[in-house]
């Protein structure tokens, strides 16, 4: 079945793309979606927050590798650093 993607793919390998895991393909790789392109990528779980690197692209559908990968904790801390920056401002 063409999924309408015309003549080629929105992807191209050696790309690298921001992507959140939105679910487990058969094999246990997570599949992620780029312009509703599926992407699987190795080692990854659902909800992952990854840059990926395209590495081989087919039809219908792509391969990808993580270049980085964002913990939650990171982000979290993040946030606590700014509101800590904006409470020190107040008390000034």
């Amino acid at each position: 079945m063409n999924r309408g993607f015309g003549a080629s793919p929105p992807v191209e390998e050696g790309e690298k793309y921001d992507v959140e895991i939105e679910d487990m393909g058969k094999e246990g790789d997570g599949l992620a979606k780029i312009n509703d392109f599926v992407v699987f990528i190795p080692d990854t779980d659902v909800g992952d927050k990854v840059t990926i690197e395209i590495t081989k692209v087919l039809h219908t559908m792509a391969f990808g590798e993580v270049k980085d990968k964002m913990d939650s904790d990171e982000s979290e801390e993040e946030e606590v650093e700014s509101e800590v920056s904006v409470e020190e401002i107040e008390l000034e």
